[in-house]
């Protein structure tokens, strides 16, 4: 007899599959070269199509479980306190435009340099965020000084980590 939540487990695994980049598609032959979009309806750069799946593809993050990236005092702040959430995760409570979150982010170091530093950039430069924009060599200093780290930060970890 076949389980019933079968077919919601092939269901969630899909949605998990494309949210995470793990669907492929051929794409259809252009029809003819589209007008440039404006910047603000732009697709998400570099791997942000991972993160939208709880950032959300507005940057306001989920209310109540996955805090905003747009405005966010974190996301905009240091650029090596971004950097190593990516790299190694984060866990427990975390407080973002006053609102406390408790939760846990995966760690992303698997990507390279540069799609972690393109990433953080576009975080960094969309839904309002005037942050400087981050380079590999920034992401590859950082990586270097944390390579020891073998599980998720605390917000308390990282506010006292040497980065640099």
């Amino acid at each position: 007899m076949k389980s019933p939540y079968a077919s919601l487990g092939v269901a969630a695994l899909a949605l998990i599959l494309a949210a995470c980049g793990g669907e492929k598609k051929e794409a259809a032959p252009p029809a003819e070269a589209p007008a440039a979009a404006p910047v603000a309806a732009a697709v998400p750069q570099g791997q942000y199509a991972v993160c939208q799946t709880c950032h959300q593809a507005d940057g306001n993050g989920v209310p109540n479980a996955f805090p905003p990236l747009a405005g966010s005092e974190i996301a905009t702040g240091p650029s090596e306190v971004p950097i190593a959430i990516v790299l190694h995760g984060l866990q427990g409570p975390l407080t973002v435009h006053g609102t406390t979150y408790n939760g846990q982010m995966a760690a992303w170091g698997q990507f390279s340099d540069d799609d972690i530093a393109a990433t953080l950039t576009y975080v960094r430069s969309s839904w309002g965020n005037a942050a400087p924009a981050v380079t590999a060599a920034e992401v590859a200093a950082v990586r270097a000084a944390t390579s020891g780290r073998t599980t998720p930060w605390t917000w308390d970890e990282l506010s006292k980590a040497k980065l640099k």
